[in-house]
Formats: structure tokens, C-alpha cells, sequence
């Protein structure tokens, strides 16, 4: 097993990112008594797709306008619902990604508010936006953003008198980092198997759909593409049919990103198609994992950061057996495009 520090993990996550919560409630309180009209998700990258679940949230739990928008696109497609009303929410782990950065300056200077979970401290995002929790360590800083999203975007529906749960979520929020551990815990086997399997595999289909849709395009792009060179494309379960299926076949590795929302169905529609075809299909589910203290309701919404800490062990093991580090680039900030 590859070192997974469990002490560093759990200081990061569930000590230093459970103690914003009250800034986070006071932030959005004060957003919510003002009054605005829609929500902006705003992000390049691993972080336009971080927000995927929490606006797939917000559409099927709530009545809050929400508009998830890649950062670049947003600034020239003169959106029609973006007004000096908006609150406008930015991640960014190092707090300089160009096109975000950009962004939050866009929506500032029309008036709008504005938001940012960053990494970095003193970097030029942290300085541009009127609300800004900086977490201090890139370690990590994806599951600490889930958690510290989770607690924003079900306060404003709560604010909408839409979750009166809030209470009892926001304390179940306290009980998953321990939750991600015993999965990661229970998931490193099958990790590393992966790993050593798929080692020389040049092509990998990745399917999600619902909360874990973001997942499923972040992994395939910004992993297996970005981080480690191989060719990958995500598919949403409700399209695969509509085109992809015809390149599967029996070597095709396939791999299936269940969850517990209502797109569940659609998922394993695919399965069904999948295991008659390929024998390469990985299924990597949600449900196999204990989750302990966290209510039955709110698992599906959870699903995203257990997914996504299942996820890192194989990139981690990856990075081993390939002998390709994740950090290593061949154009991304090393050449001007």
C-alpha cells in the first residue's frame, strides 16, 4: 500500500476545513438577507467540474436559479441571467488559474458578489473577490473544497426555506472525512489492482451521470488525460447510447462512476450494455462503502467525495506503475498558448 497520511488528512479536512463553517454561514446569511437572483458556479477545468454536483444539486433540490459556466466562455457569451444580483462562487487551488482569476474580476466589476475557495493564500484571486476562505494547503484541497461547498450551497437553500435538514446535514458533513478514510481504506486494494492492470491500457471510457458527472469529466480530463497522457473520454450515462456504445467492444476498458441519486437507472442501463461487450469494465460504486453516521438521504449528495477520494488512490498508484508523476507537464504552464 502507498503511504496515505491519514494524521495530515484529517487536519486538513476535518479539523481546518470543518472550522469555517461558521464564516461560511455568516457569509452566506449576510448574501441571503440582501437579496440576490441566481448563483453563478464559475471554474476552469477540475474546478467548472467540482461544481457540477452542487449545481445538479440545486436543480433537483431547489428553486434557487443556478448557472454552472466555464470561466473562458462565460466572459464572451454575454450571458442573459448574469446581473449585478448574481453571487458568483470561484475554486481555485493555487489561486492564480488565469481564466478564473479573470472571471472573478468580470463579474466584480458589473456589480455582482463574489465568492472564492482557494488554496493559496495572498495570491491574486484571493485579492480580487468580496468573500474569500483561504484553506491554507494545496494538500488535500479538493476534499476540503467538497466539504466547505457542501455547507455553502445547503445553506442557501436552507436560507431559501427549502432544507430545513441543514442542522442535521451540516453534522453529518463533520462525520465524512472519517467516512472518506474508510473508503479509501477499503478501496486501495482494488486501487492498486487497477493500477497494475491498466498500466499500458491507451484508452480508457469513463461514464457518470447526476452528482458524479463532474467526477467523471474531471478524471478523465484533468487525470487520466492532463496528469498522466493517456487518451480518455467522459460519457454521461444518458448519452452513451446516443453514439459511444458502437465503439465498445470486448478489450474496450470501460469504467462506470455509480452514485445514489436518481440517475442511478441510467447507470445501470450501461452496466447491463457494458458487461455483455467489454471484458474490461470497472465499477466503481458508492454504495460498496460503509459511510458510517452519514443518514441514508444524504448519501447520494456525499457520493461526490467518496468517489473522488476512491479516485485519487488509483491516480496515486498510477503515477507508480506508469513511472509518471502527476505533476509532470509538457505544455501546460510551460509554454505560452
Amino acid at each position: 500500500m502507498l503511504k496515505f497520511d491519514e494524521e495530515l488528512f484529517l487536519k486538513l479536512v476535518e479539523k481546518e476545513g470543518l472550522a469555517f463553517r461558521g464564516q461560511i454561514e455568516d457569509m452566506v446569511d449576510s448574501i441571503s438577507k440582501k437579496g440576490y437572483s441566481n448563483l453563478f458556479l464559475i471554474g476552469a477545468g477540475g474546478t467548472i467540474a467540482m461544481m457540477y454536483p452542487y449545481e445538479y444539486i440545486l436543480k433537483s433540490n431547489s428553486t434557487i436559479e443556478v448557472h454552472a459556466e466555464i470561466a473562458a466562455e462565460f466572459m464572451v457569451m454575454n450571458h442573459k441571467h448574469f446581473t449585478k444580483d448574481s453571487v458568483c462562487i470561484f475554486t481555485s487551488v493555487s489561486g492564480t488559474t488565469k481564466e478564473t482569476v479573470e472571471a472573478a474580476e468580470f463579474c466584480k466589476e458589473r456589480g455582482a458578489t463574489t465568492i472564492a475557495l482557494v488554496a493559496e493564500p495572498n495570491t491574486p484571486l484571493t485579492q480580487v473577490v468580496d468573500y474569500c476562505i483561504t484553506t491554507g494547503s494545496e494538500k488535500h484541497s479538493f476534499d476540503t473544497f467538497f466539504m466547505l461547498l457542501y455547507m455553502m450551497i445547503f445553506r442557501f437553500m436552507h436560507n431559501n426555506n427549502e432544507f430545513p435538514q441543514y442542522e442535521q446535514f451540516t453534522n453529518e458533513v463533520a462525520l465524512l472525512p472519517q467516512a472518506i478514510l474508510q473508503a479509501v481504506k477499503a478501496f486501495d486494494k482494488k486501487a492498486e489492482e487497477f493500477a497494475k492492470k491498466h498500466k499500458d491500457t491507451d484508452y480508457h471510457m469513463m461514464v457518470g451521470s447526476g452528482n458524479l458527472w463532474g467526477n467523471t469529466y474531471s478524471y478523465a480530463m484533468c487525470i487520466l488525460e492532463e496528469m498522466q497522457w493517456i487518451h480518455a473520454k467522459s460519457i454521461h450515462a444518458a448519452e452513451f447510447f446516443h453514439g459511444t456504445l458502437e465503439l465498445v467492444v470486448e478489450d474496450t476498458s470501460v469504467i462506470l462512476l455509480k452514485g445514489e441519486d436518481e440517475t442511478r437507472p441510467l447507470m445501470d442501463r450501461v452496466e447491463r450494455f457494458a458487461e455483455k461487450v467489454t471484458n474490461q469494465l470497472t465499477i466503481i460504486d458508492t454504495k460498496e462503502f460503509e459511510m458510517a453516521g452519514i443518514s441514508e438521504e444524504f448519501r447520494k449528495h456525499f457520493s461526490v467525495s467518496i468517489n473522488w477520494a476512491v479516485l485519487s488512490r488509483i491516480s496515486v498508484y498510477l503515477e507508480r506503475e506508469r513511472n509518471h508523476p502527476l505533476e509532470l507537464r509538457r505544455y501546460y504552464r510551460k509554454m505560452e498558448y
